[in-house]
């Protein structure tokens, strides 16, 4: 079944690739974002508005994610960049074998847990107990919340795990869900604005295997292979771009309004403040992937059998960047 998957996959990406028209030129990037514009993404826009892909002879294009995700376009050769996620990296190369590596990490640390109303009293893992939980009902999702419970002495199978339909997480907590997973920089900020009273369980402070790279930068392998030097000239712009946002938030904002002028203002402008310091975290350089962070989580992933293969410290390259 496995080996079917694979031709599956093959077969899709020879048609995309026959699709696509043959790319772009060396000197024109697309990357494909994982989601609509938010701070994540910033770094990425203040790079193209100060004009540094431009002074490195680039013309890039950002591009929305299709319904099926940006790896699969990514690895279609639609694409040079993508951002996207460790956790749906591991199997994207180790169960499907797509072209890809993640090239730079956005935030050098996880900054997602789970949310829920104080009221609810979910104060830690095993509070989950009895509790519905917003799932997207994938394996990982299983996993990770069982992994967390059960460690934290709580019966997983008392975890009303509910297929999540909702919009955002705002209107999941006020329908029929207790606790949701959420990236904090954004909607816990908006919580805090909403002056919601709210509890929020860090997964990366209760296991640190689960403090994983999320979101991160990933390349197209074949492309990256052929302009290697292009590719840094793309990161070495991509770098100023963030650092920039670290520096300057106040202003780093105030370009991704212009750019997503949709994007409700002081939520932009607090989740920038909340992330500058948190862009590089504790690395040494913006984007730097640790091996043994890495390597950790996916080593955890084959452990659970979400993986065919133990990637280990596979998947991704610091070679980029500057």
């Amino acid at each position: 079944m496995r080996n079917f998957r694979k031709i599956l996959f093959i077969l899709l990406l020879v048609i995309l690739l026959a699709a696509c028209g043959g790319g772009s030129s060396a000197d024109h990037v697309r990357i494909v974002l994982d989601w609509t514009p938010n701070t994540n993404h910033t770094g990425i826009y203040i790079a193209l508005d100060k004009g540094w892909f431009a002074e490195e002879g680039l013309t890039v294009e950002i591009l929305m994610p299709p319904e099926d995700g940006a790896l699969l376009l990514l690895a279609s050769g639609r694409a040079e960049f993508a951002v996207d996620f460790q956790e749906s990296l591991g199997p994207a190369i180790g169960n499907s074998g797509l072209p890809v590596t993640a090239a730079a990490a956005i935030i050098n640390h996880n900054t997602s847990g789970l949310m829920s109303l104080a009221s609810t009293g979910i104060r830690r893992p095993r509070d989950l107990e009895g509790k519905r939980f917003a799932s997207w009902e994938t394996p990982l999702v299983t996993a990770i919340i069982r992994e967390i419970v059960q460690n934290d002495g709580g019966d997983f199978n008392a975890v009303r795990m509910i297929p999540n339909m909702a919009l955002d997480a705002f209107s999941a907590l006020a329908s029929d869900i207790d606790s949701i997973w959420i990236y904090y920089a954004w909607d816990g900020i908006a919580a805090e604005i909403q002056g919601l009273s709210i509890d929020y369980l860090d997964l990366g402070s209760i296991n640190p295997v689960f403090d994983f790279y999320t979101p991160i930068i990933v390349i197209n392998d074949a492309w990256a292979a052929a302009h290697p030097e292009t590719a840094k000239k793309f990161m070495r712009a991509l770098s100023k771009g963030y650092y920039f946002a670290m520096d300057y938030p106040t202003e780093a904002a105030e370009i991704l309004l212009r750019f997503a002028p949709e994007l409700d203002a002081e939520l932009v402008r607090r989740s920038q403040d909340w992330l500058a310091s948190r862009y590089k975290g504790d690395a040494q350089r913006w984007g730097e992937i640790d091996p043994q962070r890495w390597g950790a989580f996916f080593h955890w992933m084959y452990g659970e059998g979400l993986l065919d293969s133990d990637i280990g410290q596979g998947g991704f390259t610091n070679e980029y960047l500057p």
